[in-house]
């Protein structure tokens, strides 16, 4: 199970790994831009990512680390939001793996600096779902992403062909490719 760390959108995405393929099973936001008080918010967090626990029974938890920004207030809440959510996971006795933002990306992309539809982009060829099913939010692909990081992180290769980053997936898939 991955989440991506909000207090307006929280992100998750659960992977099964059916021998050494992992498919999709699950992504979808938490959403809370309609909750003002900051402890509701917390609330509901943990309302949710225990709902989403006990629905999908998850043996891990990817987390995508909170990147240093400028305002501290902002970085206080999401560190909030982040540790309501790794409580959670901790109370289910589920281990937790905490990854850089530049770590997952790289890790989908080759490129540390990819942007957040190029992470989707990738997510959605590898894991073979319909751009149909491409969630409006970015959120729920950046927890999508957080999981599969764990996955390859956990040294369970995938079968298919191996990419040395988006320019090799482009190269190796023109047919799959628009506008190359």
């Amino acid at each position: 199970m991955g989440i991506d760390p909000g207090t307006n959108i929280m992100g998750y995405g659960v992977l099964r790994v059916a021998g050494a393929r992992p498919e999709l099973v699950a992504m979808g936001i938490i959403d809370l831009r309609k909750v003002d008080d900051p402890y509701l918010k917390l609330k509901r967090i943990q309302e949710r990512v225990l709902g989403i626990i006990e629905s999908y029974l998850p043996d891990e938890m990817a987390i995508e680390a909170p990147f240093f920004g400028k305002n501290v207030q902002s970085m206080l809440k999401l560190g909030r939001a982040q540790g309501v959510a790794i409580a959670v996971a901790l109370s289910r006795d589920i281990p937790i793996t905490e990854y850089a933002p530049l770590k997952i990306k790289m890790a989908i992309t080759g490129n540390g600096q990819a942007s957040k539809e190029q992470v989707a982009d990738m997510l959605q060829r590898m894991l073979h779902f319909n751009k149909a099913e491409m969630p409006t939010f970015m959120d729920a692909t950046d927890a999508l992403g957080a999981a599969y990081c764990h996955f390859l992180q956990m040294g369970r290769p995938v079968v298919d062909k191996a990419y040395h980053g988006w320019k090799d997936f482009v190269a190796k898939n023109r047919d799959k490719v628009r506008g190359i």
